[in-house]
């Protein structure tokens, strides 16, 4: 499996939990994730974040008051880091370390670390990934 294990279980817990979002708007952006996942899961990356984008449209504006957007811009983010997507993927985590949850969050700290890794920013690295 593609998406990292725990992102997907916080993906799940935190679909099972929200209470914030309208219940038919709640399932339709659960059912674009879901296939973004599947999509995921398989390697195609850029199918995957087309449904995932379909997923954050739904999210009303202020999107970053709303925890939805933390799991989607996650999912979001793993999809991009691992489609190689390095400019969208460091948009994405940035914005989503401003929602609901992110901070503390180990998946969103991990993916986080290995962006500024990965562009030599040892040292703001090393904080996110201890944060992991």
């Amino acid at each position: 499996m593609l998406i990292n294990q725990q992102t997907a279980a916080t993906v799940r817990e935190a679909m099972d939990n929200e209470l914030q979002l309208d219940e038919e708007l709640h399932q339709k952006i659960k059912v674009h994730c879901a296939q973004g996942n599947d999509l995921a899961n398989a390697q195609r990356f850029e199918d995957a974040i087309a449904e995932y984008n379909k997923a954050w449209l739904l999210i009303p504006d202020p999107k970053n008051d709303w925890e939805a957007a933390t799991w989607v811009l996650a999912v979001i983010a793993d999809s991009t880091y691992l489609g190689g997507y390095t400019t969208t993927v460091r948009e994405a985590i940035e914005y989503g370390m401003t929602c609901p949850g992110a901070i503390g969050n180990p998946s969103m700290h991990l993916r986080y670390g290995q962006i500024l890794f990965d562009v030599n920013e040892r040292d703001r690295a090393d904080d996110e990934l201890m944060r992991a």
